[in-house]
């Protein structure tokens, strides 16, 4: 009887393959900076904390607010002269209208001389020209509007580029400090997402057979955690074998050893 429990329970569990593994957060980024110019702040009370919408690094943005703020003045200048040259051109454009009119009349008339026919050429063409220059003028005014426009954006994104924030992440290094000069792509800081955790193993080429019908067992406790990325491509270091990815719920500590193990169940009914 025992030789019969036994070999059930050898047919029930075919093996059961160990690996070793660290916790690690979810994900684990290096800010970089979109900017240049000089750290006025740093919060070195923040490591080791969850972050919020507050910046916790700061780079010194004003001369930009000093810019963003002749920009937009500049543009509300430029669209009242818009608005005034709106109306010029209205006035322009009724009195061409009258102009034009009152040359065909005088054209006809065969009492006017060519001298005043040719007056009436002139002053007509001259109100065209007019009418023409105003229109030139607003359209001038605009491609200038649409650039300090485009140049508003641009300061406000670098002005938000300059107060570093990363709500939701642990803050687990600052690379630079308050007086240091940065530029365009000069790591500043290193944020974890704690929210999960994930833990990777290197399998061997057998371990991927059948892998999703195979149970994973965490410090000798079963769990229904699967695998939600597998490398079909041996890895560099680890040669032969393949990296597979276990995202967990998040640990009180991170970067703790873990066993897991892989068992692979037989079908009873068989």
């Amino acid at each position: 009887m025992k030789i019969l429990s036994l070999l059930f329970l050898l047919t029930t569990v075919s093996f059961a393959k160990v690996y070793y593994a660290r916790v690690n957060p979810y994900e684990v980024r290096t800010i970089a900076s979109d900017v240049s110019g000089q750290v006025i702040y740093t919060n070195e009370n923040m490591l080791g904390k969850k972050l919020s919408k507050r910046a916790f690094i700061k780079i010194d943005d004003a001369l930009n607010r000093d810019e963003l703020a002749s920009v937009r003045k500049k543009m509300s200048y430029l669209k009242n002269t818009l608005v005034i040259n709106e109306k010029i051109l209205k006035n322009l454009k009724e009195a061409l209208i009258r102009k034009k009119e009152n040359f065909k009349k005088i054209m006809a008339l065969s009492i006017k001389s060519k001298v005043e026919k040719d007056r009436e050429f002139y002053n007509l063409v001259a109100s065209e020209n007019s009418y023409l220059a105003t229109l030139k003028e607003m359209n001038s005014l605009k491609t200038n509007i649409s650039n300090l426009a485009f140049r508003e954006k641009q300061l406000m994104k670098m002005i938000r580029d300059k107060s570093i924030v990363a709500n939701g992440f642990v803050l687990y290094e600052i690379k630079v400090k308050p007086q240091s000069v940065v530029n365009i792509g000069t790591p500043l800081a290193t944020v974890a997402d704690v929210s999960k955790a994930i833990a990777v193993v290197y399998l061997d080429e057998n371990d991927l057979i059948n892998l999703k019908h195979k149970v994973l067992y965490i410090n000798g406790k079963e769990s229904n955690y699967k695998f939600s990325r597998i490398s079909k491509i041996a890895d560099g270091k680890n040669i032969s074998r393949y990296s597979a990815q276990i995202v967990m719920k998040a640990p009180k500590i991170f970067s703790n050893l873990i066993k897991i193990e892989l068992k692979e169940e037989n079908d009873e009914s068989k």
